[in-house]
């Protein structure tokens, strides 16, 4: 279920690297926890972001949760085509829901992130 080609966090986050840089976005559990997605609030280009630091909102019918920056680097890239239409973060939360592109400080740092069966394993076990 989880793509094995991006890491990701305890608090539903995943990362994928391309390159020198990498992709952020919530995971299905985090969107399908969250209900019908209607705003979306992002850094701007260029801000610092240190692992584990709020970066943005995700705001459902349901709640209003923070977005937790999976690894540390300037923020490169924001997919403002997302702000628009966030409903994407519900039908295809591990392709075009992606939020940010960030270049990491240290790209050794996504390494230490779980891979997707042991997030399988988180995510099972916060369902239950």
């Amino acid at each position: 279920m989880y793509p094995d080609d991006r890491r990701y966090t305890k608090e539903h986050e995943w990362v994928k690297t391309e390159g020198d840089r990498a992709r952020v976005g919530i995971t299905n559990y985090a969107q399908n926890q969250l209900g019908d997605v209607v705003y979306l609030e992002l850094p701007e280009v260029g801000r610092m972001l240190k692992a584990g630091e709020t970066f943005g909102t995700v705001e459902s019918v349901k709640a209003v949760s923070e977005l937790y920056a999976p690894v540390s680097g300037e923020v490169v890239e924001v997919h403002s085509d997302l702000v628009a239409n966030p409903e994407a973060i519900n039908t295809d939360p591990h392709g075009q829901g992606w939020m940010i592109v960030v270049k990491p400080a240290d790209p050794g740092a996504i390494a230490s992130l779980m891979d997707g069966k042991a997030y399988q394993a988180l995510a099972d076990g916060d369902a239950k």
